[in-house]
């Protein structure tokens, strides 16, 4: 094999010093994600921005006297076409509170679950087939509590190395919606109208993405995390990170 002209360009190996820059660069953003998220976390005043308005259950004294369940959903960060994605969920039609509704990954804490994050892995596994093992915990956001159901939500934020093989819980899952990042950084898919809820009428904010409307406890999760994603942005656009 001749010898390579010294005047041609070396597309391989500026390839691979581009993608070599395009790693560090993804890593310094999620060891960022990671430190924010075990600071002070905006809490609230970033859930509020995406909360209807009035919103029963904010005071501790408007809630039921039984105790509230305990419940882990996982934020979960992976590549796929180029961008980072988050999994959303939607519920299937049932006779109950989150019928039909765009959810995280998660339920109740079970017996033999070692905490909300143990909840939130076995969960995700359970609805999406994704491994625990081959999920790297980040950290936590704020916990959310749900007066309609009585849940107090645990939110736990992890990553992935690459896109997952999702199998998904036909009894748990009628859609899976794999949501990039970049969107939902993007206020043209946010709205807010008035609705009636089945007890009152309130301004709702929400996410109008992929045909599908995300609002409620999964909009004010996404809020705070988007907040502290905001936090630790670089100058280059996350969506393009991967370089693929």
């Amino acid at each position: 094999m001749g010898a390579r002209r010294a005047d041609r360009p070396d597309f391989s190996r500026g390839r691979i010093c581009e993608r070599a820059a395009v790693l560090g660069s993804l890593n310094a953003f999620f060891e960022c994600l990671q430190r924010k998220l075990a600071g002070p976390l905006p809490g609230r005043s970033a859930q509020s921005l995406m909360a209807p308005i009035p919103r029963p259950g904010w005071d501790p004294n408007d809630r039921p006297a039984e105790p509230a369940r305990q419940s882990g959903v996982l934020v979960l960060f992976y590549p796929h076409q180029g961008q980072l994605h988050l999994p959303l969920i939607l519920r299937p039609t049932y006779d109950g509170t989150h019928s039909g509704q765009v959810a995280f990954p998660g339920g109740g804490c079970e017996e033999g679950d070692t905490d909300v994050t143990a909840t939130a892995l076995r969960e995700a596994q359970e609805e999406l087939g994704i491994l625990p093992a081959d999920v790297e915990v980040l950290g936590a956001l704020t916990q959310l509590y749900i007066r309609p159901s009585n849940y107090e939500v645990y939110p736990t934020v992890g990553r992935l190395a690459a896109r997952p093989a999702f199998r998904l819980d036909p009894r748990e899952v009628d859609q899976l919606l794999e949501v990039p990042l970049e969107i939902l950084l993007d206020p043209a898919h946010r709205q807010r109208d008035w609705w009636q809820l089945r007890d009152r009428w309130a301004l709702v904010p929400f996410f109008a993405i992929q045909g599908q409307t995300i609002w409620g406890a999964t909009a004010m999760i996404l809020s705070e995390l988007l907040a502290v994603v905001r936090a630790c942005r670089s100058p280059q656009n996350l969506g393009s990170l991967y370089g693929e």
